[in-house]
């Protein structure tokens, strides 16, 4: 189903019955990375997916997506539904973007689960790291998707994940290059969300990978801490979606069942 906002077209998905459970992607990715999780939940929840722009099926909006224009586009779309709140649970980018929520529409968010994400801001390395691709993109955008999604699994789990990897990569390059090159500045110019986290009243999660290359779970560890964040820990890397489904899917149930908002 197609969504429109402004001058973007948002492709978005909406399948089962029953309080609402809005699921963010990430960088490189699209909602069909929900797909297995999303049918997992469909019999007891709605189940809310979308492509923000310049991935899946949406157009680019700009020469750069900030993180609260996301989170505006999927206000937007909650109240083209009718949904007045929901649990928001957002990998990666998907992550930063649901931090927008919390500031933007905070009465929106019913819970916050944060997968291998973080309300940080970039530090200075990664920063850097971000202005180097954004030179590389344009020029080399089939080398830089390889390389970027590749790194998102440890070494030590990069074969037995080969085919998803190779998946990952192949949707991946149907992106245009402004449309990644927009997101990456997006997420390079993000702002520090942390203090929002903290002061956030209803239930909030972290999940991060133990062997995560991108978002090393000391650091988790220490956000979780700060912010009064409970924190799972799980085996794996970045993509805890594909490499700990099935205990993604179990601490979901257990927050909709255990945890109630104030």
């Amino acid at each position: 189903m197609i969504f429109h906002h402004n001058n973007s077209a948002i492709n978005y998905n909406v399948q089962g019955s029953g309080p609402a459970l809005l699921l963010l992607h990430g960088f490189l990715e699209s909602s069909t990375m929900w797909a297995e999780i999303a049918q997992k939940f469909q019999e007891s929840h709605t189940v809310l997916t979308l492509d923000f722009p310049g991935h899946g099926s949406s157009t680019v909006n700009a020469d750069e997506h900030p993180m609260e224009l996301f989170a505006e586009i999927t206000s937007a779309l909650l109240e083209h539904l009718s949904i007045e709140h929901c649990t928001v649970l957002g990998h990666s980018m998907g992550g930063y973007v649901a931090m927008a929520m919390v500031e933007l529409v905070p009465q929106k968010v019913e819970k916050l689960i944060l997968l291998n994400s973080t309300p940080a801001e970039d530090s200075q390395e990664r920063k850097q790291n971000r202005a180097r691709a954004l030179k590389l993109v344009p020029n080399a955008k089939d080398a830089f998707v390889s390389m970027a999604i590749t790194n998102l699994f440890p070494e030590t789990t990069r074969t037995r994940f080969h085919t998803e990897i190779e998946n990952l990569k192949s949707e991946a390059l149907q992106m245009t290059s402004k449309g990644i090159t927009a997101a990456i500045k997006g997420m390079k110019n993000r702002k520090d969300r942390t203090a929002v986290l903290k002061e956030y009243p209803k239930p909030k999660f972290m999940i991060c990978g133990s062997q995560d290359p991108i978002l090393p779970v000391k650091e988790c560890k220490i956000i979780a801490n700060d912010t009064n964040t409970r924190l799972f820990e799980l085996e794996g890397g970045h993509m805890s979606h594909i490499e700990n489904v099935n205990e993604i899917v179990k601490i979901v149930h257990f927050i909709e069942n255990n945890c109630i908002s104030s």
